[in-house]
């Protein structure tokens, strides 16, 4: 028995697929997608990528005490947000004020970048500089670990306005994919640079104020019976200095058209004539010389060309200084009730 089978033909279906990779002149993607896992320290000659499939986008979602907690790899992977920086005016600067970097529970190879401004970061910021200074950009050197940022001593930030209060804030970095925001921020102000100066005698409580030698003896040293005080207070960041000059250039008569010298002196006793000041122990300014010996018969010059008789390196407050006066007039001089010497004591800051 046979059996015959009919032949049935099917039309052949022939399927083309394309596939179109996105791409420009300067770069193409293989992929729309980074796959499960993801990539780390993807790295070109200008960029970073790390990322992961389904992270979500960062939110912003719990505010605590000012620093932001953000969802995500990249959030979890970044260093801990700096709290607070402590910015004082520890000693009334003018022009600089003292910082320490709060760490934060960051490891010790962390680094730190410093934000500065002088409204709040409406309009303006600046940034702490490598060299303390405040500049308008921010480079990778300016990024330095709290050790270099000055431990828990901190850094001096120089080259401040006086009279301006500065608000700073501080973000974090530890390797790539791990910079925070910037943390919360810390508010001091400068103050005005300052000096305070007065000069009075011992005996005399206000102006105007006079040393009487009274009856001066020729041939012999004559001591002041007062002498003459200053006072000085200054936020200066080099100190301040005293000086002293006279109109004559010693003691001089009118009357008897006479005048008794005025010189740098070691020995007045032992010289045939003069006239000068010495410093006195016990102040808390510095005496500077020729007026630096304060005993014997030793006197510094006092003349019409201003000098320096007190000094201090830094700044000061309730700075106290008195010296005293000395005369010998010669065994020749003329007598006469007018010898007189009109001295001016002046002082200066140096900001």
């Amino acid at each position: 028995m046979s059996k015959q089978f009919s032949k049935k033909y099917f039309p052949g279906l022939l399927l083309f697929f394309f596939l179109v990779m996105p791409f420009s002149s300067s770069y193409k993607l293989k992929d729309f997608g980074f796959g499960s896992g993801g990539t780390a320290n993807s790295t070109g000659g200008g960029f970073a990528l790390d990322a992961i499939t389904g992270e979500q986008s960062g939110t912003k979602t719990t505010p605590l005490g000012g620093i932001s907690l953000q969802s995500g790899l990249i959030f979890t992977g970044q260093a801990n947000v700096p709290l607070a920086p402590t910015f004082t005016n520890p000693s009334s600067y003018y022009n600089k004020l003292n910082l320490i970097v709060n760490p934060s529970g960051n490891p010790t190879d962390t680094k730190f970048a410093i934000a500065i401004s002088t409204d709040n970061f409406a309009t303006i910021t600046n940034y702490v500089k490598s060299d303390h200074t405040v500049g308008a950009t921010l480079t990778l050197a300016d990024y330095q670990d709290y050790t270099t940022w000055g431990g828990a001593s901190g850094i001096t930030v120089i080259g401040l306005a006086p009279g301006t209060t500065y608000q700073v804030k501080v973000k974090a970095m530890q390797g790539k994919f791990t910079e925070t925001g910037y943390g919360p921020t810390a508010s001091v102000a400068t103050v005005n640079p300052t000096l305070s100066f007065g000069v009075k005698t011992d005996n005399q409580a206000g102006p105007s104020f006079s040393i009487d030698f009274g009856t001066m003896n020729t041939g012999s040293v004559n001591t002041s019976p007062h002498h003459i005080d200053v006072t000085l207070d200054t936020n200066g960041v080099n100190g301040g200095r005293v000086y002293v000059y006279g109109a004559n250039g010693g003691l001089y008569s009118t009357h008897a058209n006479y005048k008794i010298t005025s010189a740098t002196d070691p020995n007045l006793a032992g010289s045939p004539e003069g006239f000068g000041a010495q410093g006195m122990t016990g102040a808390t300014l510095s005496l500077t010389s020729p007026y630096d010996t304060t005993s014997g018969d030793y006197v510094g010059i006092v003349d019409p060309t201003v000098r320096e008789i007190f000094h201090t390196a830094g700044p000061i407050t309730g700075g106290t200084g008195s010296f005293l006066l000395k005369s010998k007039p010669a065994t020749t001089a003329p007598a006469a009730g007018d010898y007189a010497e009109l001295l001016t004591v002046v002082a200066a800051g140096s900001f």
